[in-house]
C-alpha cells in the first residue's frame, strides 16, 4: 500500500515481545484491540513521541493499515528505525484469529 519506504508485517510475523501501538480513536480501541496493545491516536503521536519505544520492535496498528502506516512514516522521519507497519491493520488481525479484546464489556469487535 505505501511502497517499499513503509516496512510492514503480517499478523503472523508479529513476535510476541513486539510494542503494539495501536492508533486508533478511542471508540474503536474501547469496541476491539490486541491483547497487551497501547493506546496512542494518531493525532496524539506528534506530542507524545517520548511513549513511543526506540529500543525494541514497534509494530503500528489501525482498522486496515492506511493510518497506521502514514505513523510509521512519520516516525521514521524523526528517527525511529525499529517501526513497522501492520498489513491489514485490526481487520486482517481479527480474520487471521489473532485474539481481540474489549474495553467497554461487550464482544470485542474491529470497527
Amino acid at each position: 500500500m505505501f511502497g517499499p519506504q513503509v516496512p510492514s508485517v503480517t499478523p503472523d510475523e508479529v513476535s510476541p515481545d513486539a510494542y503494539l501501538l495501536d492508533v486508533r480513536e478511542p471508540d474503536e480501541w474501547e469496541a476491539g484491540h490486541a491483547p497487551g496493545a497501547h493506546h496512542l491516536p494518531m493525532m496524539e503521536v506528534p506530542a507524545r513521541l517520548a511513549e513511543i519505544p526506540a529500543d525494541q520492535e514497534v509494530v503500528v496498528v489501525c482498522r486496515s493499515g492506511g493510518r497506521s502506516g502514514q505513523v510509521v512514516s512519520y516516525l521514521m522521519g524523526n528517527g525511529w528505525d525499529n517501526v513497522r507497519n501492520l498489513d491489514g491493520g485490526m481487520q486482517v488481525w481479527a480474520a487471521v484469529g489473532r485474539d481481540v479484546v474489549s474495553e467497554n464489556g461487550k464482544p470485542a469487535q474491529v470497527l
